[in-house]
């Protein structure tokens, strides 16, 4: 088993190929295939928009959000193709870590140059 630090390498570095090869400037939905496509290609157990429901006492909510990408039922990947990251996006993935009970997120924005400009990790309890 693989551990989040090497999930989260094979992760980056399969996004790095996916941003040289299409560049910055397409939508969200082009990056996630190709993505999901090449950490697949990498031997990774990999899931797509995975529902991600809220639950209140013994309440079960769902609010329509939904994981982007899933690797290994682990590692929560949060696609955008945007201007610039902002606070919000990294309140969602924290959310999304907090509800799912994950640890460890990766905002990947890639309307960037350089990829590595768009990258944010993040830890359950910790903003890096």
């Amino acid at each position: 088993m693989l551990t989040l630090e090497q999930l989260s390498y094979r992760s980056l570095n399969a996004a790095f190929k996916v941003h040289k090869r299409l560049g910055p400037g397409l939508l969200e939905s082009v990056y996630e295939t190709c993505l999901v496509y090449e950490l697949e290609l990498n031997g990774l157990y990999v899931k797509r928009q995975v529902p991600l429901p809220v639950i209140y006492d013994d309440i079960k909510i769902d609010g329509g959000y939904r994981i982007d990408i899933l690797v290994e039922d682990r590692l929560v990947l949060e696609i955008k193709s945007v201007e610039s990251l902002n606070d919000l996006y990294t309140a969602q993935v924290l959310t999304y870590l907090k509800l799912g009970g994950y640890r460890l997120g990766l905002l990947l924005n890639f309307n960037t140059p350089q990829l590595k400009q768009g990258i944010k990790r993040l830890i359950m309890g910790y903003d890096e």
